[in-house]
């Protein structure tokens, strides 16, 4: 009796060495499998989370352990900005950020970036285009002469304007938490997958296709999810990132910043301590996720679910891939991707010095990261800059690598454009998300 116990113990315990591994392999080879659970928080964290992110914040705010509001920042809230569709939906243009960056003009320079901020506690710490580019001014250019066999060879090195400035539009947050739990190798393996394709396809004398991105590989070697370059790993960094920049608010994580042409205080303490940036991490972090919401009536359902297969076959999902490392229906790669450069080099300005080389692990100024399509009804104005008022003006501003299937956009019949934008119609910001009070 004792004999067949332990046969049976060593036959179970010989499946279980057997399955594990298979489990884990599987776990790590199959970057999409589902996630069974999602973000989760006590109800008191996100309570207190929700009170700090429609807090309206004052300088030397009695909830702040510093200077509270500013010096400089853009809002007095978060939810000033993210309010379309609930609490910690997008936001319109009226609330763009001002943001630049200054490229490098010597060997060994690195890329700054920053924001100009709509508003400053004092005079003094106004923000303005003329400060910075007194900061960063033109490199002027040169001209020389030289004799080439017997001939005069002039080469002309153009001004450099080493600022670059870009209108940013404010994200919804929606989901941010089920975003957080994308694994860095499953936005990997995607862009390996989709390169690979694209190699099978030039086989076949096939050129047209999207070209794979990149991932945004951060110093540190993580790959950059948040933001509209990808410049942020984590949602806890976004988050801070978010707190200096748009309130002026310092945290355990990252300082307030200092006003442009100022530098900072070190003896201001981070005006939210621990305890309260991690309830207000953990209130994004638990926003809700966006919903596919199908029409009721037939005849539009029908029209969304056909729209939904012409999404798949003229080539959006290859960029806004529906599901990600086991997060359904978030339509993102996360990857970078360029667009066609709104400002070309036709400014009189020439481009950086040949013994300047552009950073990789820098985003170029046209590169921009696949923002999550969920939600995207519930989120106009469109593209990095709400420059797209509408989704079909999205649509027909994508340029850069997805010229080709704007192109076949373009060619369908209107019946067939209709489908594919009534089927983004039914990305909805989620129903439960709070409601924002009147403002």
């Amino acid at each position: 009796m004792d004999n067949d116990w332990i046969a049976v113990r060593r036959k179970r315990i010989g499946y279980a060495l057997l399955v594990v591994p298979l489990l884990v392999g599987a776990w790590y080879l199959l970057p999409s499998m589902p996630l069974l659970w999602g973000p989760s928080a006590s109800a008191e964290a996100v309570a207190a989370g929700n009170e700090l992110f429609q807090h309206d914040w004052q300088p030397n705010d009695p909830l702040a352990h510093g200077d509270g509001l500013g010096p400089v920042f853009n809002a007095r809230s978060c939810v000033a900005c993210h309010f379309q569709g609930g609490v910690g939906g997008g936001g319109t243009n009226q609330f763009n950020v001002n943001a630049f960056m200054v490229l490098p003009v010597a060997a060994g320079q690195e890329v700054k970036h920053g924001v100009i901020h709509a508003a400053a506690t004092r005079p003094a710490f106004r923000e303005t285009p003329e400060k910075l580019h007194k900061l960063f001014p033109v490199i002027k250019g040169t001209s020389t002469t030289q004799i080439v066999d017997g001939c005069a060879v002039q080469t002309i090195v153009n001004d450099l304007d080493p600022v670059r400035t870009e209108k940013i539009n404010t994200t919804a947050l929606f989901g941010a938490g089920w975003i957080d739990y994308i694994p860095d190798r499953t936005i990997k393996h995607n862009r390996i997958r989709n390169a690979l394709a694209n190699v099978v396809e030039e086989f076949n004398l096939n050129f047209n296709n999207i070209p794979p991105g990149r991932p945004r590989i951060l110093p540190d070697g993580r790959v950059g999810k948040f933001g509209w370059k990808g410049q942020f790993a984590t949602l806890k960094e976004f988050v801070a990132a978010a707190c200096a920049n748009e309130l002026g608010l310092g945290t355990p994580l990252i300082a307030q910043p200092a006003p442009l042409g100022h530098s900072a205080d070190p003896t201001i303490a981070p005006d939210l301590d621990r305890k309260q940036f991690g309830v207000l991490v953990a209130f994004v972090r638990t926003l809700p996720r966006p919903v596919e919401a199908e029409p009721e009536d037939l005849k539009q359902s029908e029209q969304a679910a056909r729209g939904k297969h012409l999404f798949r076959a003229i080539g959006c999902a290859v960029c806004h891939v529906p599901d990600m490392g086991g997060v359904r229906g978030v339509y993102s790669d996360f990857l970078l991707h360029t667009l066609d450069d709104p400002r070309p080099n036709n400014t009189g300005y020439g481009g950086l010095p040949p013994e300047v080389q552009f950073p990789e692990s820098e985003p170029l100024p046209n590169e921009w990261k696949t923002p999550p399509l969920w939600g995207v009804a519930d989120s106009a104005p469109y593209m990095h800059d709400g420059s797209a008022p509408t989704l079909r003006d999205a649509i027909q501003r994508h340029g850069g690598d997805a010229s080709a299937v704007t192109e076949i956009f373009r060619r369908l019949p209107s019946s067939d454009q209709e489908a594919l934008l009534a089927f983004l119609k039914t990305l909805k910001a989620p129903p439960d998300a709070i409601s924002v009070a009147r403002r």
